[in-house]
């Protein structure tokens, strides 16, 4: 199976974990069953007959009311808080989308690229640089970018080479990091916002209890008060664990691909060294073309220069 299909696999499957998750919300907590002790047949009083067990049954029992939880409206009891918190689970909800559009393979790493980049470093003497950069050019991407920074250092010592690859590399990386980051923002300040309102809603809960009249029933209120502040830990944390989540997973692909491009490069380091010393790659500024040249301190070339032989001078 390809990259391609893996991802698309995983994509499928965490949009449908997603969706179960919010319909089991969205449907609430049904009703709890009342179970209580059916009381024992009792005589009636003088001659009349105890009342049997067909004629208790056949009384129609009341449903409880209010017994049931209703997500919605416990989530507006939450408080102020709980409107960051679903500002957070917007902006997180919007960016695991934006990066598993902006991940995909062909922002990336496109298999065309590698393919033809295989295909110019095949044997050793083929590989030509201006046909390398062009094809980076075909194929934009962060591994693109990465290759034509290297390819801009043609003929300059290895070290050098590796020094601007490795430059490249980190800055294409803190691209894709970019937006993974808001993730991690949204799991540390949702969690930090539940943990808050709770605390808030624990505060007004015992604040109710001191200015109770004695006649009324304090464990009731403390409790109704405990759990409705619970509710923005709860929310807090429905946010967090999947941004959480979604974040290592987005960093891990991200890894992983960069892994691949350093792989890659790695194995086109070699098929420059011919040219150490010897010529130096231009690039246009006006046409975005690729140039050579022989000489170590030629400036930008025109395109009617740009196709010099590629030998090493003697």
């Amino acid at each position: 199976m390809s990259t391609n299909n893996l991802s698309y696999l995983r994509l499928a499957m965490w949009i449908g974990t997603a969706g179960a998750i919010l319909y089991i919300l969205a449907s609430g907590i049904g009703p709890l069953p009342v179970l209580a002790q059916q009381p024992a047949d009792v005589a009636g009083p003088s001659s009349e007959p105890a009342p049997t067990g067909e004629s208790a049954a056949a009384a129609p029992v009341p449903s409880p009311i209010g017994k049931s939880i209703n997500i919605w409206s416990l989530a507006m009891a939450g408080g102020l808080f709980m409107i960051p918190i679903f500002g957070f689970s917007l902006l997180a909800g919007t960016f695991v989308i934006e990066r598993f559009i902006g991940l995909r393979q062909s922002r990336v790493l496109p298999e065309p690229l590698v393919a033809g980049l295989g295909q110019l470093g095949g044997s050793q003497g083929t590989f030509d640089p201006r046909r390398a950069y062009k094809l980076c050019q075909e194929n934009p991407s962060a591994a693109a970018n990465v290759i034509r920074a290297m390819l801009l250092k043609v003929g300059r010592p290895v070290s050098e080479i590796e020094s601007t690859v490795a430059q490249a590399s980190q800055r294409e990386a803190d691209k894709l990091y970019a937006n993974v980051r808001w993730l991690n923002i949204s799991a540390s300040l949702a969690t930090m916002l539940g943990l808050i309102g709770t605390i808030q809603g624990m505060i007004m809960a015992f604040h109710q209890l001191t200015i109770l009249a004695a006649e009324q029933d304090r464990t009731q209120v403390l409790a109704a008060g405990i759990y409705t502040a619970l509710v923005t830990t709860f929310a807090g944390l429905c946010v967090a664990i999947p941004a959480a989540f979604f974040s290592h997973y987005f960093e891990g692909r991200i890894q992983g691909a960069f892994r691949e491009i350093d792989e890659l490069i790695f194995s086109l380091v070699p098929q420059l060294e011919r040219y150490e010393g010897r010529l130096r790659f231009n690039r246009h500024a006006g046409d975005g073309e690729a140039a050579t040249s022989d000489r170590p301190n030629s400036g930008l070339t025109s395109p009617a220069l740009a196709t010099p032989s590629l030998a090493a001078k003697e």
